[in-house]
């Protein structure tokens, strides 16, 4: 794993961050798909998964994360929501608008026969920068934090074992970030947000930030990959 380094920017360069990210913001209101779109994750959602296990994850924009999950072998849904806050029935406009102290988070649905949960840690840690507090470029706030979200003593036993070994490895020049909490309670998304990144390639923010962090992940893990 390469070393990450960080140099300070100009202010023309903070100026040129800060206006990119208003163009690409997974924050920005999302179009509700077609009712053709929105059958078939009600399709989808009543799919009998209770044989499957779970885990839930945040690490950003959740269109980014729920795209990486599904691209692994053993994983058979990955469902966006929130996670982490109190509030209940949150919604998109009061999470993405930091209101409620969820993170935009993906609840991963898997077969433990054919991948397991410190494949998916591994994968987590992966596919983002987990050094970075409350965001991943181009998203910042607590709605975009780094969490792992354990379901029992075994799954958390795991989690901190690899962040701390992660730490100690010296792959970053920054702490690890990431919160390790269990998970109380998740609410999914409102439905036009499933599948988002597969349903709608020529939305900007999916050009310009999801897939190109899903290639990036895809070129790391290929022995993974559906």
């Amino acid at each position: 794993m390469n070393r990450v380094r960080y140099r300070a920017t100009s202010g023309s360069t903070i100026f040129l961050l800060l206006f990119t990210s208003s163009l690409f913001s997974c924050g920005r209101e999302a179009s509700n798909g077609s009712d053709e779109e929105n059958s078939s994750v009600e399709a989808a959602e009543e799919r009998n998964l209770d044989s499957l296990s779970t885990a839930a994850f945040a690490s950003g924009c959740f269109w980014c994360v729920e795209a990486i999950f599904e691209s692994l072998r053993g994983v058979e849904e990955a469902v966006s929501g929130y996670a982490g806050g109190e509030e209940e029935n949150p919604t998109y406009q009061e999470v993405s608008a930091g209101r409620t102290g969820h993170a935009e988070s993906v609840m991963v649905y898997y077969d433990s026969t054919v991948i397991d949960y410190p494949t998916l840690v591994r994968v987590y840690y992966g596919s983002h920068d987990p050094t970075t507090v409350d965001g991943q470029a181009p998203d910042f706030g607590r709605q975009y934090r780094s969490v792992i979200f354990f379901g029992n003593e075994a799954e958390r036993a795991i989690a901190v074992a690899f962040r701390d070994s992660l730490a100690r490895s010296g792959a970053y020049d920054e702490p690890i970030a990431t919160e390790i909490i269990p998970l109380e309670r998740f609410w999914p998304a409102e439905e036009y947000h499933q599948d988002y990144e597969r349903r709608n390639p020529d939305n900007s923010y999916v050009r310009n930030v999801s897939i190109p962090r899903l290639e990036r992940f895809r070129k790391r893990f290929p022995e993974l990959l559906k």
